[in-house]
């Protein structure tokens, strides 16, 4: 499937972090577009309207095309600094198909290899990031990829557009293979077997877990929370509505972390997962 990609010049690329990936010890973000054409039916980002700096035809037609932030390299040259702990990227995933063709990652990559700074964290479900692994090898980035199910069926009508469970997998073992340092990040957690998609992801990475639930209005009042599209598909599938009752979750999650443990290792939630990714520095 084709869609429609767009170049806008930004203002600025670098964004200081609030809230959540405060939290977990970024200071700047870098989202290298607007609009996601992995256009998975939970995100959050178009929930958040103009608070996740996207214009009104993104969260309407999310998914449906995306606009690359043409002058990205250039900004990055000049608000990069050393002190600097870089998550990339919170509104988009910076592997989306269009990367393929349009090459930006590998343009920032260069920048970043110039001045690294503290931590560069790469957030991606797409496997065209093994592309890249001999850049992102030598900046030292810490690359964290999105684990969300061990069911094939469910990612795809969660996440249809998105590569499978399969070769996310061949694609951990080869940036593991690399030297990267690799983290699988269960967020949000679909319908899954907790414990078989626990221990995928612990054979793959040998690394603590991060995850996140799907998230819903009664424990989020504000803030970025799960698209609506997602819970249409959740009620013409038996089961998948517990999915996001916070209290079937909190066994889910005691499941994994139980797993985890069984290897002395953890599986952590929120913004203490997260800061796991900007930790380690060396991988095993």
């Amino acid at each position: 499937m084709t869609l429609p990609v767009y170049q806008a010049p930004a203002r600025s690329i670098l964004t200081p972090t609030s809230g959540f990936i405060r939290e977990a010890g970024f200071t700047h973000s870098l989202t290298p577009a607007r609009n996601c054409t992995f256009g998975c039916t939970y995100c959050y980002v178009p929930t958040m309207g103009l608070y996740g700096g996207l214009k009104p035809d993104d969260w309407r037609r999310w998914g449906q095309f995306t606009t690359l932030k043409q002058n990205a390299a250039e900004l990055l040259r000049r608000e990069l600094r050393a002190e600097q702990v870089i998550y990339c990227s919170p509104l988009v995933d910076p592997y989306q198909p269009v990367e393929l063709e349009m090459q930006m990652m590998p343009r920032l990559l260069e920048v970043l290899l110039k001045g690294p700074p503290v931590r560069f964290v790469l957030q991606t479900r797409g496997v065209l990031v093994v592309r890249d692994l001999e850049l992102l090898r030598a900046v030292g980035a810490t690359v964290s990829f999105t684990l969300t199910t061990d069911n094939e069926s469910v990612r795809q009508l969660y996440e249809p557009h998105c590569d499978s469970m399969a070769a996310r997998l061949d694609a951990i073992a080869q940036l593991r293979a690399a030297g990267i340092v690799v983290h699988a990040t269960l967020a949000p957690l679909l319908p899954c077997d907790p414990v078989e998609l626990a221990r995928l992801a612990l054979d793959a990475t040998g690394r603590d877990l991060v995850g996140d639930p799907l998230h819903v209005r009664s424990v989020k009042p504000r803030g970025a929370t799960t698209r609506e599209a997602a819970f249409r598909i959740a009620q013409h599938h038996p089961g998948h509505e517990q999915w996001f009752d916070p209290e079937f979750m909190r066994g889910v999650y005691c499941t994994i972390a139980s797993e985890a443990a069984k290897r002395g290792l953890r599986f952590l939630t929120g913004p203490a997962g997260f800061r796991l990714l900007t930790l380690e520095t060396h991988a095993n």
